[in-house]
């Protein structure tokens, strides 16, 4: 008559799995190449934060600025 919980435990990383994870990694690309990889994760982050600030100002209001559909 006892009630057993079970916890969802997918999808959660613990430290164990984040130490075995960055292991790979280095194993994989060596120590010198990641922080051109981070370089250019971060830079391709900033591009998409900017062209997705562009795009939601155009797509709040698309009239307003819609003035070469009617030239005559």
């Amino acid at each position: 008559m006892f009630l057993i919980k079970k916890y969802n435990t997918m999808g959660k990383l613990g430290a164990t799995e984040i130490i075995l994870i960055v292991a790979v990694i280095l194993l994989l690309f060596g120590g010198k190449k990641i922080p051109e990889l981070m370089k250019g994760l971060g830079s391709g982050i900033k591009e998409f934060k900017d062209a997705s600030k562009d795009n939601s100002g155009a797509t709040s209001n698309p009239n307003k600025n819609n003035t070469d559909s009617k030239t005559e």
